[in-house]
């Protein structure tokens, strides 16, 4: 049990400490600005010497793939319009329980707006408890409960391309339509698997992709609450005091010094996020420019991810697409009209990402059921002292 007596006592200097943290913000919010106005005149060089010294270079800046200071606002969406969206959730397995498995729950939407269609509101779950299912993840070092994460985010892909290319050939042509995920695109966890394990994971994703590409569906990945700095590593580049931004021969060295280890000086920034920078710049309704991301675990991707920020009316968002969504501006400000209306719709957040996400949350009651039918289920086939492990039956039993 939480004891908030004493929490309180620490916490009488909390309100002074980020009043102090919030002016600092607001001095890197003010370099950052001043630098971005430098960066404006001089973008083509500064994108032409981040091409040439990425790979000296010790952060990962995005690429702009328009004017700097190119805001545009994004039109209404039109009336008859078709939003689908799938998220996850899953029962974790646990030594404890009455048999180690898990299962992933995805639960779909499809929303048609003008159309005088019903929507689809349902869920999809499998469970996991073969051996292959369980345990080959650990002959490249990852747990179970790791791989489950994994796996949940393919089959949550997988799930909404069934659907996007189900519906592509039903859709009126005059309806556009649009597919959603909850979070980035750029999966930043491949980064550090081993190589089978990535292409294990990412086959399958970018499969899936193509597929919805081949139906003429645009995909974007809806990033609430992002705290990337992509877009102001490249200020960095002017900021850099140096002729070449070569981080490997003049700064590291400085930095894995054991004597005054000191920040790079194009560091004016941290810990300032993206969002701080285009808050001050959009008004609702506008996005940024378009960025490209280089980040690394890209290499492995078929083609490129492209972002922008966009002013939600509630907050700053990060909008991710791959490269051919993002080709044509016209589809790309339209894709962006519909998430609007879909945060509206929302009050604060795209509708169709909360219900995927309500139609696959697993609540507590579902877990002891699930496990119930389990424990049915292997007394019917002749298993005996089917039960959970003493730790947890005394856990559930506590009366602290």
């Amino acid at each position: 049990m939480l004891d908030l007596n004493k929490v309180a006592s620490q916490m009488q200097g909390i309100g002074e400490h980020l009043q102090q943290e919030s002016q600092a913000a607001q001095k890197r919010l003010e370099s950052a600005l001043d630098i971005l106005q430098q960066a404006i005149d001089r973008q083509a060089e500064l994108v032409a010497k981040q091409k040439h010294w990425r790979d000296r270079m010790a952060f990962t800046a995005a690429q702009p793939l328009e004017p700097l200071d190119k805001i545009t606002d994004i039109p209404k969406p039109p009336e008859s319009h078709t939003v689908i969206a799938t998220d996850g959730s899953q029962i974790s397995p646990s030594h404890h329980e009455i048999a180690y498995c898990y299962l992933i729950n995805i639960g779909r939407v499809v929303l048609h707006y003008g159309q005088s269609r019903y929507p689809l509101l349902d869920s999809l779950p499998e469970v996991y408890y073969r051996a292959e299912d369980l345990y080959a993840s650990r002959q490249w070092g990852i747990q179970t409960e790791e791989w489950m994460g994994y796996q949940r985010v393919v089959s949550e892909i997988e799930a909404l391309s069934e659907l996007a290319s189900a519906l592509a050939s039903q859709q009126p042509t005059y309806a556009p339509m649009l597919a959603l995920v909850d979070g980035s695109l750029i999966y930043w966890f491949l980064d550090n698997l081993p190589n089978p394990a990535r292409d294990r994971i990412l086959e399958p994703i970018l499969i899936a992709w193509r597929q919805m590409q081949q139906a003429g569906v645009p995909l974007l990945g809806y990033i609430s609450a992002s705290r990337n700095r992509s877009t102001l590593n490249f200020l960095r580049l002017p900021a850099c005091p140096y002729i070449a931004p070569d981080c490997l021969t003049h700064c590291l060295p400085q930095q894995n010094s054991s004597v005054n280890p000191s920040p790079p000086p194009c560091q004016l920034f941290d810990p300032l996020r993206d969002t701080s920078l285009w808050g001050t710049l959009l008004e609702p309704g506008q996005r940024s420019p378009l960025w490209r991301s280089w980040a690394k675990v890209l290499d492995r991707y078929e083609q490129p991810i492209n972002f922008c920020y966009l002013h939600a009316g509630t907050e700053i968002a990060r909008v991710e697409m791959p490269a051919w969504v993002a080709r044509e501006e016209t589809t790309l400000n339209r894709c962006l009209g519909l998430v609007l209306a879909q945060v509206q719709k929302g009050y604060g957040y795209p509708v169709a990402l909360a219900e995927a996400h309500n139609q696959a949350v697993v609540r507590g009651g579902d877990r002891q059921h699930f496990f119930a039918m389990l424990e049915q289920k292997m007394i019917e086939a002749g298993m005996k002292n089917v039960g959970t492990s003493y730790k947890e039956t005394r856990k559930r039993g506590s009366v602290a």
